[in-house]
C-alpha cells in the first residue's frame, strides 16, 4: 500500500472511526502503534512501524505525531471523535486565514465558520496554505479572520503540533469576505 493510502487510512482511524478496526483512542487521541498495526493487519490493511514512521516524519501536512516514548500515535487535529488534544490556549496573530470553496460563502456570511462534524475550525498562518485547503473543496476563496480581535473578545485559540490554529467557531463579524457581486 502506498503512503497516500496509508495516510488516508490513518486519518480515518485516528480522526474519525477508530471503531472501524476496533481501535481504542485514549482521552487525548493517542493509540498504541503496536495495537494499530495488529488490528489493521487482521482487517486486511498491511501496516508496519517503518511505514508509519515514514508518514509521520515525511508528510508535508504533518497530520500525525508519535509520542516521545515512540509507543503511541495520534492525529494532530481534525478529529470528529470526542477527544481532548490537551493543547494550551495561545494568543493568535492579528489575522489568520481560512480556505473554503465559493459555494459556501452565502452560509458563511450568515453564520460564520463552525466546526461542523469536527471539533474545531482550522485556520492557517498564511494565504498559500489556506488556498491549498480551499481548493480541496472546489473553487477556492481565502477568508481573512480577525483573530486578534476575537482573542481580545474572549475567544480561545490553540495551535496543533503541526502549526494549524484551532478555535471553536468564527462568528461572521470577525471575517473579511470577498465581494461576490
Amino acid at each position: 500500500m502506498n503512503e497516500v493510502k496509508i495516510s488516508k487510512f490513518l486519518s480515518l482511524v485516528l480522526r474519525h472511526q477508530p471503531e472501524q478496526i476496533g481501535l481504542v483512542l485514549d482521552q487525548n487521541g493517542w493509540a498504541s502503534i503496536d495495537e494499530l498495526i495488529a488490528l489493521a493487519n487482521v482487517r486486511g490493511t498491511n501496516l508496519s512501524r517503518p511505514q508509519i514512521q515514514s508518514i509521520v516524519e515525511n508528510s508535508d501536512k504533518q497530520r500525525f505525531a508519535i509520542s516521545a516514548d515512540g509507543m503511541k500515535i495520534r492525529a494532530n487535529q481534525g478529529h470528529s471523535v470526542d477527544i481532548a488534544l490537551g493543547l494550551a490556549p495561545h494568543t493568535p496573530p492579528e489575522q489568520l486565514f481560512h480556505g473554503t470553496a465559493t459555494r459556501f460563502l452565502d452560509s458563511i456570511r450568515e453564520i460564520g465558520l463552525h466546526s461542523a462534524s469536527r471539533q474545531h475550525v482550522h485556520l492557517s498562518s498564511d494565504r498559500a496554505t489556506a488556498e491549498k485547503v480551499g481548493s480541496r473543496h472546489g473553487n477556492p476563496v481565502i477568508l481573512t479572520v480577525e483573530t486578534g480581535q476575537m482573542a481580545r473578545d474572549g475567544r480561545l485559540f490553540y495551535v496543533s503540533e503541526n502549526g494549524v490554529w484551532l478555535t471553536d467557531a468564527v462568528p461572521a463579524q470577525y471575517l473579511q469576505l470577498p465581494d461576490t457581486d
